[in-house]
């Protein structure tokens, strides 16, 4: 049931990306994620004077057992090497249990804001590399992880 979701939401996410202002690449991880399995999302920017937002996307299901998601971000410019490390932490879930994301049944989708209004220094090839920082060995609940990259709205 579990990858019938999934499928579901990874095939909503592809034909939500009509033209290239939204680009979403996602990655299933089968509700487990090991901590030295980053996820790699490589890319190519074409019009680096437009600002974009950097969204990541990540789908859990109910054997996630914590509130909240501690990740670490290696975001690097493949042409000059320059790489920026950002640690980050993400609440997935009101106090009282109840998760913040959207979707039916055990699977919840949520969105969290990485880089907002972020201007490309210049166009070419990126990557953005997340490792998830629980100190869980294998983190269950994590069905799919993804970068979503849209053009800024004035």
């Amino acid at each position: 049931m579990h990858k019938i979701v999934a499928a579901f939401f990874v095939l909503s996410a592809v034909l939500s990306c009509r033209n290239d202002s939204e680009k979403v690449y996602m990655k299933n991880l089968d509700g487990a994620w090991n901590k030295k399995s980053e996820q790699k999302f490589d890319f190519q920017i074409t019009d680096s004077r437009d600002p974009k937002n950097i969204i990541f996307v990540l789908r859990n299901n109910s054997e996630y057992p914590y509130s909240n998601i501690r990740l670490i971000v290696n975001f690097l410019d493949v042409k000059s090497k320059k790489k920026n490390t950002d640690t980050l932490n993400y609440i997935l879930a009101k106090p009282n249990g109840e998760w913040l994301g959207k979707g039916f049944g055990d699977t919840k989708e949520i969105m969290f804001q990485y880089r907002l209004n972020y201007k490309f220094p210049q166009d070419g090839n990126y990557s953005i590399g997340i490792i998830q920082a629980m100190r869980t060995d294998n983190l269950k609940g994590i069905e799919d992880i993804g970068v979503k990259i849209e053009s800024a709205k004035p």
